[in-house]
C-alpha cells in the first residue's frame, strides 16, 4: 500500500484518529506541502465519553507522520511504541475539521490545522 492509500484510508475510515496538520488537509492534488500527524487514540471502554467531543480517554497508542509535497506523499514516521506515542498528547482544542480525500469528497475528522504543533510534534520524532 503506498502512503497515499494509507493516509487516505485513514482519513476515511472509522478508526479513532486525530489529524494534526500543518494546512488544511486536501488529498486531490496534492499541490504544495503539508505535513500532517496521525494519532491513533486507544479504542475500549473509556474512550466514548467524559471530555468535550465525543473523546474520553485521549491516550495515543500509535503516531503517524505523512508529508505531501509537489504531488507526491510520503511517510515519514511511524511507532506503535506505548512509550513513544506517549510524547505526542492530543491537544484539548481539538475539533471537527473537513478533510479533502483523493477523489475530491469531503470527509469530516478531528483534528487541529496548527503549524507550530507539528513543528514542536517533528522534533519528537528525531
Amino acid at each position: 500500500m503506498s502512503a497515499l492509500e494509507e493516509l487516505s484510508e485513514l482519513l476515511s475510515g472509522s478508526a479513532r484518529a486525530i489529524v494534526i496538520a500543518q494546512r488544511d488537509v486536501d488529498l486531490r492534488s496534492l499541490a504544495g506541502e503539508n505535513n500532517l500527524f496521525v494519532l491513533k487514540i486507544a479504542e475500549g471502554s473509556l474512550a466514548a465519553g467524559g471530555r468535550g467531543g465525543g473523546f474520553g480517554e485521549r491516550r495515543v497508542v500509535s503516531v503517524k507522520l505523512f508529508r505531501y509535497k509537489d504531488g507526491a506523499c510520503e511517510k515519514l514516521f511511524e511507532t506503535e511504541d506505548e512509550a513513544r506515542a506517549s510524547q505526542f498528547e492530543v491537544p484539548y482544542h481539538v475539533a471537527r475539521i473537513p478533510l479533502t480525500l483523493r477523489d475530491g469528497t469531503e470527509a469530516m475528522g478531528y483534528g487541529v490545522v496548527e503549524p507550530e504543533l507539528v513543528g514542536n510534534y517533528m522534533a519528537r520524532t528525531k
